[in-house]
């Protein structure tokens, strides 16, 4: 078992991370949610920045509020493989801190789909990706966002999010992180369902060449 501090910038992990080495978990849907990433990965929606630092990340809820993760430092790879999921047991919001098990440390967006997966109870599968066109389009639009004082990786985020979404009242959605550059999330009762909201987005939004 091993424990991560908060850091400071983000593509890090600023909650404390409670991590036990694991093997991979072998979740049924794992083919279905990986294939979605890849298909945003080729889209520009998931991937790494020239500095090093990755964007976007996928889950599946597996039981009650744990839910399968893509894992930290995976942006640059097309195609990962089960090794590069990690199974999220526990956020605890309010002590900003999230256990988990598995071959690789759990995504550092973790929290903001544990605040989801809580606030919804019929979403099983949550979607965080970064395209500043979608981004800013639905700024302008006025579309379910949260404060631009929330920060990313922050306690903040993780209410403000829950809030929304339970405002927002439906198994399916999307929501703009107004104080996390970039940052869309979606999330529906499949992966596909969830990706088909990405996928709306980005038509309406980011079929232009998408800049991060």
């Amino acid at each position: 078992m091993s424990c991560n501090k908060i850091l400071p910038d983000e593509g890090y992990v600023k909650y404390t991370a409670v991590h036990t080495q694991a093997p991979a978990t072998n979740h049924l849907l794992w083919a279905s949610l990986n294939h979605a990433r890849t298909q945003l990965y080729d889209l520009g929606l998931i991937g790494m920045l020239p500095n090093g630092v990755g964007f976007g990340n996928l889950s599946i809820r597996v039981e009650g509020e744990e839910f399968l993760i893509s894992g930290t430092a995976t942006g640059a790879n097309r195609v990962l493989t089960p090794d590069d999921y990690c199974l999220v047991r526990y956020c605890n919001i309010e002590g900003n801190s999230v256990v988990s098990f598995g071959p690789i440390r759990a995504s550092s967006e973790s929290m903001s789909h544990g605040a989801i997966y809580r606030a919804c109870p019929k979403a099983n599968s949550v979607i965080h990706i970064h395209s500043k066109t979608i981004f800013e389009g639905m700024l302008d639009d006025k579309l379910l966002s949260t404060p631009k004082t929330a920060a990313y990786g922050t306690p903040e985020i993780a209410y403000a999010i829950s809030n929304a979404v339970e405002r927002w009242g439906k198994e399916q959605g999307q929501i703009v992180l107004a104080g996390h550059d970039d940052g869309v999330i979606a999330w529906g009762t499949s992966v596909e369902e969830a990706l088909a909201q990405v996928l709306e987005l980005y038509e309406k939004y980011g079929s232009r060449k998408n800049e991060r």
